[in-house]
């Protein structure tokens, strides 16, 4: 029997686990992977801070699919075949042990990303995948559809010909103009996972203040369209943290449509309702009356917070509790529960190079990743229009899609 010949386009996570299920499931399939890049696997040794947030403890797919701004529906049969638990399965079976941290995110029990890296290179190199760095794709056509046959043509000249053909190039505009030319719609890219830019020089002043809990709602127009609670990090241009993270991804096109111009309302204590806040100002007006509003805090904030946000309402350092008026008290719980920041830009956030956008998920079939136009091509990772927040769900999205494209490709 014929071996299949199969070329993977890019030596990130998705390129390899589709590469090793592939092995692993049809080991007759002879397998290149090809990746621009001098080194493989860049963004797993990177993540996490170079810990590697692997994937999250979330074994229930109705509830995984929440945390994807785009493409949950579609991953909704997908993660009910190949899932995080079985992720977890599968490295152990390898020898590779993880940890689940308090909020969900799991990590290879020796805090190390190299723990994966080296797992994936050599689990690979056992099953007879060959791994070919620096090599550079310039184009490639379907020259037959029944049987399948691709030609893969590079940029030293070279030729390469092969049966089954899968996309894993990330957000690499490369593997874009691959998908284009093989007949398939790209939604235009855009930046998902960032941080706000807040031109507030005394807020930047406080970079490095985190608050655990706080509710943010992003209005554009007077209108809001997203909202998110959680923990919040001042920096040193803004706003950081993984509510913001989150807050970006779900709102990424809105935001770009709108030049990443927007306002942003926070509630810094969401626990406490305005009325309850209003009876605790009240209780340290009429029993600390002499004390200094900056220097006495009835709340559970950071103090150079609170003596920034009396700021804002225009209290001095040495206001006393006795003078604070009815008419200040209600400013002060209106900027405490809705204070407005002005969005002007967007940041980085160098752990993730996540975009939104992508393939189509229309034009591929979910059972088995592949193209619904170009036959014996495949999709797997962050070349498809999918997108998690941050936590370990973009890797998850990327372990999934490249399983189901691995099972498919050796038929």
């Amino acid at each position: 029997m014929k071996r299949i010949k199969i070329v993977v386009i890019g030596g990130g996570a998705a390129g390899f686990f589709g590469a090793i299920t592939c092995a692993q499931s049809h080991p007759d399939s002879e397998i290149t992977i090809l990746e621009a890049s001098h080194e493989p696997l860049t963004k797993v040794r990177i993540s996490g801070g170079g810990r590697c947030n692997v994937t999250h403890a979330c074994f229930e797919p109705a509830e995984l699919v929440q945390h994807y701004p785009r493409g949950g529906k579609a991953l909704r049969g997908a993660f009910s075949r190949f899932q995080p638990r079985d992720m977890v399965a599968w490295l152990a079976a390898q020898g590779v042990e993880l940890k689940t941290e308090s909020d969900g995110r799991m990590f290879p029990v020796t805090d190390d990303s190299e723990t994966i890296v080296n797992c994936l290179l050599k689990t690979a190199k056992n099953l007879g995948i060959e791994l070919r760095t620096k090599v550079l794709v310039s184009s490639v056509q379907q020259i037959s559809q029944e049987p399948s046959k691709f030609e893969v043509r590079l940029k030293n000249g070279e030729v390469v010909i092969c049966d089954r053909l899968l996309l894993a190039s990330g957000s690499n505009p490369t593997g874009y103009q691959i998908a284009q030319t093989l007949g398939h719609q790209i939604v235009t890219p855009v930046p998902s996972l960032f941080t706000f830019n807040i031109p507030d020089s005394r807020l930047r002043e406080l970079a490095g203040v985190s608050v655990e809990k706080v509710k943010l709602r992003l209005q554009i127009a007077g209108k809001t369209h997203f909202e998110q609670t959680g923990a919040i990090l001042i920096t040193h241009w803004g706003l950081s943290g993984p509510a913001i993270l989150k807050l970006s991804a779900w709102g990424a096109r809105i935001l770009q449509e709108n030049h990443y111009q927007a306002t942003l309302i926070i509630n810094w204590v969401p626990d406490s309702n305005p009325e309850f806040l209003r009876k605790q100002l009240l209780a340290v007006r009429s029993q600390l009356p002499q004390r200094q509003i900056s220097s006495t805090c009835p709340l559970l904030l950071p103090r150079r917070l609170w003596e920034y946000l009396i700021a804002r309402v225009d209290i001095s350092g040495e206001d006393r509790w006795a003078g604070l008026s009815n008419k200040m008290l209600n400013q002060l719980i209106q900027e405490i529960t809705q204070g407005e920041y002005q969005i002007k830009g967007k940041g980085v956030f160098k752990e993730e190079f996540v975009t939104c956008g992508g393939v189509n998920l229309k034009e591929v079939n979910f059972k088995t990743m592949a193209s619904k136009y170009s036959p014996g091509l495949y999709f797997a990772g962050e070349i498809l229009d999918i997108d998690g927040v941050t936590g370990g769900f973009n890797f998850q999205s990327a372990w999934t899609t490249a399983w189901l494209a691995g099972q498919a490709m050796g038929n």
